[in-house]
This record gives structure tokens, C-alpha cells and sequence, in this order.
């Protein structure tokens, strides 16, 4: 699957291979430079709004260069797509996180093995929101996809699942 989980976008021009190399190196280190960003923030205890300004900001500005050459599906941007949902949810924005999770949920689909617990928890984390946002026809849905996955994974009788089923 290493063809689609890197994923070039489709352009009339297509880039080179130089240029499919740079951005992989640029990625690689924006993703490393967001854990470093996140990690000593983190430790100074900021408060919310200007650490998730500054790391969200990261995220989108990486989206976007990274965006020009690979398609969503690239894990690389799947990767800073999940750290950007991971902001939001952090700064308290439902909607944006919400929007981030349903760009990630169906490469996570594809890429993943059918019963991942990558996909269930991405499920899990979409229900939670849609219900946080009034939104429970797709919430409960969500959920149950979550479950469906998590059962066989887990098996029936796992409490988490009652949890989720409450």
C-alpha cells in the first residue's frame, strides 16, 4: 500500500522527483519540528489560546505547502491532519476538529486493516463530536461503526464497549 499511502496529487504538470523528495524531507521535519513545538509548550504550561494558535497555524501553513504535491490520502498529510484535529479538540473547537476527522476517516479506512482500533478510535472520537455539536443521527452512527470494530477486536463483553453502548 505504499503507492497510496504516499500519494502524489494529480496535476497536468506533474512535480518531479526532486521535488516529491523535498517535500518528503520538508514534511519529515515540520512533523518533527510540531512534536518539538508541541512538546515544549506542553512544559511551560502556556495558556490555551496562544498555543493552539501557534500550532494550529503550523499545521494549516504545512497543509497547505504540502498540500500543492500530495494528495489528502498522503500520510504525511494525514499525519498533520490528525495533529491539527488534536489542536482543536485541545482548544475546545468542536467544529474544527469535526472537519479535520472527516478528511482523515476514510484513508484511516482504506489504509487501515478492516477491525483497526486506528479507525474505531477516529470513529469514536467523530461520534463523541457530532453529539458534542447536537448532531446525533451521525453521532450515533459514528458510534456504532466504532463499535462494530471495536467488538470484534475487543470482543462483546469488553466494558468499554458497554461504556460506548451507554
Amino acid at each position: 500500500q505504499d503507492k497510496e499511502k504516499l500519494e502524489i496529487r494529480k496535476l497536468n504538470d506533474p512535480p518531479s522527483a526532486e521535488t516529491v523528495r523535498d517535500m518528503i524531507k520538508y514534511a519529515r521535519n515540520v512533523i518533527e519540528e510540531f512534536r518539538r513545538a508541541k512538546h515544549y509548550k506542553y512544559i511551560l504550561c502556556l495558556t490555551l489560546t496562544p498555543l493552539g494558535v501557534e500550532l494550529l497555524e503550523i499545521c494549516e501553513l504545512s497543509l497547505d505547502k504540502m498540500g500543492a504535491v500530495f494528495e489528502d490520502s498522503n500520510v504525511y498529510m494525514l499525519h498533520m491532519m490528525y495533529q491539527a484535529m488534536g489542536v482543536c479538540l485541545y482548544v475546545q473547537d468542536w467544529e474544527g476538529a469535526l472537519r479535520y476527522g472527516q478528511k482523515i476517516i476514510r484513508p484511516y479506512s482504506k489504509h487501515y486493516p478492516s477491525y483497526s482500533l486506528n479507525v474505531a478510535s477516529m470513529w469514536l472520537k467523530l461520534g463523541r463530536l457530532y453529539m458534542a455539536l447536537e448532531n446525533r443521527t451521525a453521532g450515533v452512527k459514528a458510534l456504532e461503526r466504532a463499535i462494530a470494530i471495536m467488538e470484534v477486536a475487543h470482543g462483546k463483553d469488553h466494558p468499554y464497549i458497554s461504556e460506548i453502548k451507554k
